[in-house]
């Protein structure tokens, strides 16, 4: 899923995804963030980590990194921010089962400055359907 925000569109439009896999392997939220700056990679010349955070609990994990990168926008190099977010998800009734859902908001650096709160807002509230 991919939200724009249009108000920004100047050269880059700030933007939020969200987007999950099934991942019922042990690999560590910090390898799955490891996987995610492998593939901005391949689409730019430029990718470093910022910041890196683990977050909530045992029974609910999650990650945070700040990713810096240069890419290509509309014909010009351009300096952009990602912050990412990282969540397990395990099923309750079968721990080796797990979704890792992950939100990603990528904007310039002046964007960034001006829309990140609204974005952790957003993740805040992000968390499971309780049924019953």
């Amino acid at each position: 899923f991919v939200a724009l925000h249009p108000a920004s569109r100047t050269d880059f439009t700030a933007n939020i995804t969200i987007s999950g896999e099934y991942r019922p392997d042990e690999a560590a939220l910090t390898d799955i963030a490891d996987e995610s700056i492998q593939q901005l990679g391949e689409v730019s010349n430029q990718v470093g980590i910022a910041d890196r955070t683990e977050v909530g609990s045992t029974e609910a994990p999650g990650l945070t990194q700040t990713v810096n990168l240069k890419a290509p926008v509309h014909g010009t190099e351009r300096e952009l921010i990602q912050s990412q977010v990282f969540l397990a998800m395990q099923d309750v009734a079968d721990a080796r089962q797990r979704v890792v859902v992950q939100l990603g908001f990528t904007a310039t650096p002046d964007q960034t400055r001006e829309l990140i709160g609204d974005f952790q807002q957003f993740v805040s509230t992000v968390r499971p359907e309780q049924n019953g």
